[in-house]
């Protein structure tokens, strides 16, 4: 059979056969119409996009693809047809035979007979629905991503704030008597400069910067330790159900901030249920085995996401649901249904879940209550003992070498070693501070370094300081949490880390676990 090589080999009659297959191949919706709306053609591409057989098709009005809230939509559309005009890549909603809405590209045409006049009109729809939803998941990784990067800032120069307020009055506290008239004042000072700190560790959480202490954790267990602290944290017509999972695989995660997770969902879904009425908040967790496709269609999650086995926490309540509009929002900073919100809370757990590498769904329905799900990569690692260290409360005069770029932070970490019996030497960025060091090196029992500095950062001036003196011990100090702040340290030898705002108890530990060998190496 011989193959033709050039669309002249084609009769007349060939090649309308040939456009013809090539319309009814087409994945698109490829339609013709009166200029009245009504089918005349359908291709196959047509039934794929719609869900209607040609059968079903023809005959019938364009208008009954047209979803709620769109009924003048296609009268606009044949108006502009009848003047000649075209319309090209205008991006719309259409209704399917089961009544699902997407979203559909359209090009629609005029079509003309022999004399020039206007008789009917092509229709042609391509399906963009994964395209937008795509292009819906960047957006949103986006606006989180920017909104992180703000919220880490603000989070980091605010701790440095905080360790000024909270240090002086730490120190002012330890420096009275217990019969001060000012010593509640002070306390209050305290207590506001911590309030203020959770919400700067908040902050971090909502930016995916929020892990402090990671260690293998055990779910089931960590829910069943702060059960009485969740019942407690709800009103008494919300009834708490617990379904937890015996010896599941630990997660890598840190434990104060998965109970975070736990309590904000379980508080969020009890104040769903609503005063007058009596509801349930359950509580499950298990396991779950997470592919690609699964990954794909998950709300939120990090960027480091693998397929494997997962933990899963799911939190449901009987309470009044949500909307898709209002989906679309509840991880939002500050937004609430309420009438009062309170900090940051979904999206904490949002950034929460990011920084452990895990991801969230939520189903909903309004007046059918809520799910959230989250999911954390399993570990094989076993979960840990706990063992408290204890201290010993001596300095003998060794000088320490404090390096910061702000004036406030430099002085309080001075007045605070020096009550605890320390010497101390200030430098306000790091080739100060290396400076320094070459010259008293063998002086120095210690050096609090902080990461973020004009002229020389804290990673170049550690790095040069251990040039000079390897065995140097260098506590590394941050607004960020140590996961962030020392993650370009590992397996340099960085002694240990302390995040700001710290008292002055707090700081003179950690110097003594240092000094004494019992920190532990980063």
């Amino acid at each position: 059979m011989s193959r033709l090589t050039a669309p002249e080999t084609f009769t007349p009659e060939e090649a309308m056969a040939h456009l013809a297959a090539i319309i009814e191949s087409s994945d698109d919706a490829i339609i013709s119409k009166t200029l009245e709306g009504t089918i005349l053609t359908w291709n196959a591409g047509a039934e794929h996009v719609y869900g209607y057989n040609a059968s079903e098709a023809i005959g019938q009005s364009m208008r009954m693809l047209l979803p709620e809230g769109r009924p003048n939509e296609e009268n606009e559309i044949l108006e502009r047809i009848r003047r000649g005009e075209r319309v090209e890549h205008s991006e719309t909603v259409r209704k399917t035979k089961s009544g699902k809405l997407i979203d559909v590209s359209l090009a629609i045409s005029p079509i003309r007979d022999k004399s020039g006049r206007i008789i009917a009109a092509s229709h042609v729809a391509r399906n963009v629905t994964g395209r937008k939803h795509v292009e819906e998941q960047l957006r949103h990784t986006q606006k989180l991503e920017s909104l992180g990067v703000l919220a880490g800032g603000v989070a980091h120069d605010f701790n440095n704030l905080l360790t000024g307020i909270l240090g002086n009055a730490s120190l002012a506290l330890e420096s009275i008597s217990s019969y001060h008239p000012l010593r509640g004042l002070l306390r209050d000072i305290v207590n506001a400069s911590e309030r203020a700190s959770h919400l700067t560790r908040q902050l971090l959480a909502y930016a995916g910067k929020g892990r402090f202490v990671i260690e293998p954790v055990d779910l089931s267990a960590l829910v069943r330790e702060i059960s009485t602290l969740i019942q407690s944290s709800i009103p008494k017509n919300v009834q708490l159900r617990m379904e937890l999972t015996d010896n599941l695989p630990p997660i890598q995660a840190d434990a104060s901030q998965l109970q975070q997770i736990v309590m904000n969902l379980v508080i969020n879904g009890a104040e769903a249920i609503g005063p007058k009425e009596s509801g349930t908040v359950l509580v499950t967790t298990g396991i779950q085995q997470v592919d690609e496709r699964y990954l794909l269609s998950s709300l939120e999650g990090s960027a480091e996401l693998v397929t494997g086995l997962y933990v899963s926490l799911d939190v449901h309540d009987n309470g009044c649901g949500m909307d898709e509009v209002t989906i679309g929002r509840i991880f939002d900073p500050f937004f609430t249904t309420k009438f009062q919100g309170r900090g940051l809370g979904l999206a904490a757990v949002q950034g929460i879940v990011r920084g452990h590498n895990g991801t969230m769904k939520v189903y909903s329905r309004p007046g059918k209550g809520t799910t959230f799900k989250v999911l954390f990569p399993a570990t094989e690692q076993g979960v840990a003992v706990k063992k408290m260290p204890s201290f010993q409360a001596a300095a003998n005069n060794e000088l320490i070498l404090v390096v910061d770029d702000e004036e406030v932070v430099r002085r309080t970490a001075k007045a605070m070693l020096e009550r605890h019996g320390y010497s101390v030497l200030l430098a306000e960025d790091g080739q100060q501070a290396v400076e320094l060091f070459r010259v008293l090196s063998d002086k120095i029992s210690a050096v609090l370094l902080d990461m973020t500095m004009p002229i020389m950062d804290g990673e170049e001036a550690f790095s040069r300081m251990s040039a000079i003196k390897p065995d140097v011990k260098v506590i590394l100090s941050s607004g960020y949490n140590e996961v962030e702040a020392v993650r370009r340290f590992t397996g340099k030898g960085l002694a240990g880390f302390i995040q700001k705002p710290y008292s002055s108890q707090a700081l003179s530990d950690r110097l003594q676990a240092v000094l004494q060998d019992r920190g532990q190496q980063l």
